[in-house]
C-alpha cells in the first residue's frame, strides 16, 4: 500500500474478515453505536442519506452507498467482505473513477449480490493528480467508476429502484448518453435504443420483450447512475397505478 490505513494490517490490502470484525467490535464498544462503527466520520448529509436504507435491521447495500457517493459528489472508501477476506473499494465520485487493489476484471467477475458492506468512511485514497502524491495509489488500480456502476446495478444485490426515481414516473435516455464502456446485451440494447426514442412507465418497460418488472429496476438503476436517465412526474405516461406504491424503496 502507498497510504498509511486507519484500519488494522493484517495481510497487504487483503485482510480476513474474521481481523477487520475484531477491529470493528473495539469500535463499536467505545462508541455504544452500531450504526456509526458501519458508517464512520461522514458528512451529516451523507450519513442520513445511508441511514435511510437501514430498515428492518438490514445493511446498506453498496449500489446505495455507490449512489450517495455520487449525489454528495465525496469520495468514499467502502471496505466489503468478500468470501473470507475485506476488498477495500475507494470510489471518486467527481473524477469518475474508483480504485480496488484486486483488477477491476477480477472484482467484477465476482458474484456481486454476496457483497457485503462492512465499513464506509471518507476515502484517504486520493485521486491521480491530487498535490498530495503520497496518498495516490497505484495507476493501475483506478478505474473508470461507470462499468462498476453497471454492473452492481445489473447483478449487484438491489432489485428495487433507488429512491431518486421511484414512484410515480416516465423515464426516458438522454441522446448522448455514453454507454460505450458498458456491456449491453440484445436485450438491454433494445431497451435503451427504444428509450431514446419514447418515454415509459415501470409498468410499460416491465412488459417490453427480454424485461421482467426486476430487471427494468435494475436497468434503471444502471442508467440512473451513468447520468443518462430523464425522470419526468408530469409527463403523461406517469404512472399513479398502486402497482408503483407497493415498490419497496
Amino acid at each position: 500500500m502507498t497510504f498509511e490505513s486507519t484500519l488494522p494490517l493484517g495481510e497487504p490490502e487483503l485482510m480476513r474478515v474474521s481481523a477487520f470484525e475484531r477491529y470493528l467490535d473495539e469500535l463499536r464498544r467505545e462508541s455504544g453505536d452500531d450504526s456509526l462503527t458501519r458508517l464512520s466520520s461522514l458528512n451529516p448529509s451523507l450519513l442520513q442519506d445511508l441511514l435511510r436504507f437501514e430498515q428492518d435491521g438490514r445493511r446498506t447495500e453498496l449500489l446505495e452507498v455507490i449512489a450517495a457517493c455520487v449525489r454528495h459528489s465525496r469520495p468514499l472508501a467502502i471496505y466489503l467482505q468478500m468470501g473470507p477476506r475485506v476488498v477495500p473499494l475507494t470510489v471518486f465520485p467527481i473524477e469518475r473513477l474508483v480504485h480496488c487493489p484486486m483488477p477491476m476484471h477480477e472484482f467484477l467477475a465476482l458474484r456481486l449480490s454476496d457483497m457485503v458492506v462492512l465499513r464506509v468512511e471518507p476515502a484517504m485514497l486520493r485521486a491521480p493528480g491530487d498535490p498530495e502524491e503520497a496518498l495516490v495509489g497505484e495507476p493501475h488500480l483506478y478505474q473508470p467508476l461507470g462499468p462498476v456502476t453497471w454492473e452492481l446495478a445489473m447483478r449487484g444485490s438491489r432489485e428495487q429502484l433507488l429512491p431518486e426515481i421511484a414512484g410515480p414516473a416516465a423515464y426516458r435516455v438522454a441522446l448522448g448518453t455514453n454507454l460505450r464502456d458498458v456491456v449491453l446485451t440484445g436485450v438491454v440494447q433494445a431497451a435503451v435504443n427504444r428509450m431514446h426514442r419514447e418515454s415509459a412507465n415501470l409498468r410499460e418497460m416491465a412488459e417490453w420483450p427480454g424485461l421482467n418488472r426486476a430487471r427494468a429496476m435494475r436497468l434503471l438503476n444502471a442508467l440512473y447512475l451513468q447520468g443518462g436517465l430523464i425522470v419526468s412526474r408530469t409527463h403523461p405516461v406517469a404512472s399513479n397505478e398502486s402497482w408503483f406504491g407497493t415498490t419497496r424503496l
